[in-house]
This record gives C-alpha cells, structure tokens and sequence, in this order.
C-alpha cells in the first residue's frame, strides 16, 4: 500500500513538472522576433486538414484586404467553401462562415489562435522575455491569457525553428515552417498535442 502510494505520489509530480523547466533566462530584445512577422498581401496555399477524424483537402487563401483587415478562405478545388475567417486591423476576429460539422467552439476557436500565433498577432513586447535552452536556442516568449506563444530560433535568431503554443508547463501546439521566400513561409505545419487535429500547408506559386 505504501509503495502504491508513493509510486501514484512520484506519478503525480512528474506529470505536473514543466517542459520549459530547463530553459535559462537571457538578454537580448524580443521585437527582434518580428522580423519572421509575415509579410501578407496575398498568398495561396494547398491544405489538408485532418480535424477529429474529418479530413479535409484544397485551398487556403490568406488576403490582405484595402481596409487592412486579412481573410482567411480555405475551399475545395471546385470554389466550395469550409471556412472563412477575418481578423480586423485591431486583431479582432469575425468568422464569416464556417462548416457545419467544424461549427464548434473548440474548432473555431483553436483555428483562430493557430493563425494567430504565425501571423504574429498579439506580440505584446514590453512583458516579453527571452530564455535559452541547452543548445542556446533562443526561446522568446509572450505571455498569453491561458499561458505563452514561444517564438523558437536559433543563438542568433537568423533561423525560425518553430513556435509553441503553450499552457504554463507545456506545449499545446507546435508549428513548423520552412522555406521563407519574401516574408512568407512555404510551407507550414500544425500539430496539436491533446486532440487529434493537423494542418498542413504548402505554398503555390502565383
């Protein structure tokens, strides 16, 4: 009984320890991040998404629009619409349309933050710090209502590696980009840790 006691007690602290843990607090200016910040007018990516067993393939168009607001469509090939989406000049966000069968809270609201966190929307400096791991990767991190965006690079922060969406002990999300051509990733990869739900994008050329 005591060993079982003590082994659910060992259990119970290791799943409460932290991810972030080991990382070290360094010097350096976070608005340095926001040279990776995306340079959007217009870009058009193929996507497939594979939310809660629904897998969706074709487009997805990402738009600046003249009152400076950006709109996000993905479509099939054939123009049909899954969802469309728009954030204000002001990060407001306003779903125009959207799926039935994705019409749910947690879907809205987790395809909101994803794009949130890789257009750099909601970078708030002036309480943001920098931490470094074992490998000096630089962690910049912004703090967020329900824990932090990190900003991953490389000591010199000439390199993306990958942003984290992240509760206060661990990653919920982890984004991926490679192949950065005038401000704008090629391609771009979600992957989410407590449910099933991946996005994959590859840029087209126009």
């Amino acid at each position: 009984m005591r060993y079982l006691l003590l082994s659910s007690l060992l259990c119970l602290l290791l799943g409460c320890s932290s991810a972030y843990k080991h990382l070290e607090k360094t010097s350096g200016n976070p608005a340095d991040i926001l040279k990776f910040k995306p340079e959007i007018s217009v870009v058009l990516y193929k996507a497939q998404i594979d939310v809660i067993g629904n897998y969706l393939s074709g487009l997805l168009l990402i738009k600046k629009m003249p009152d400076s607001s950006t709109r996000i469509l993905f479509s099939n090939e054939m123009g049909i619409k899954f969802f469309d989406f728009g954030f204000s000049k002001d990060n407001d966000f306003t779903v125009y349309y959207i799926l039935k069968k994705m019409n749910r809270k947690a879907v809205i609201k987790t395809l909101r933050k994803d794009f949130e966190i890789v257009m750099m929307q909601h970078i708030d400096t002036s309480n943001a710090f920098i931490k470094k791991d074992s490998n000096r990767n630089l962690y910049y991190g912004f703090p967020q209502p329900k824990g932090f965006n990190y900003y991953i690079t490389d000591s010199s922060t000439t390199q993306l590696l990958r942003m984290e969406r992240a509760s206060k002990r661990k990653p919920v999300v982890t984004v991926t980009t490679a192949g950065y051509t005038n401000g704008l990733p090629d391609s771009i990869g979600f992957t989410h840790h407590k449910f099933d739900f991946i996005i994959a994008l590859k840029r087209i050329e126009r």
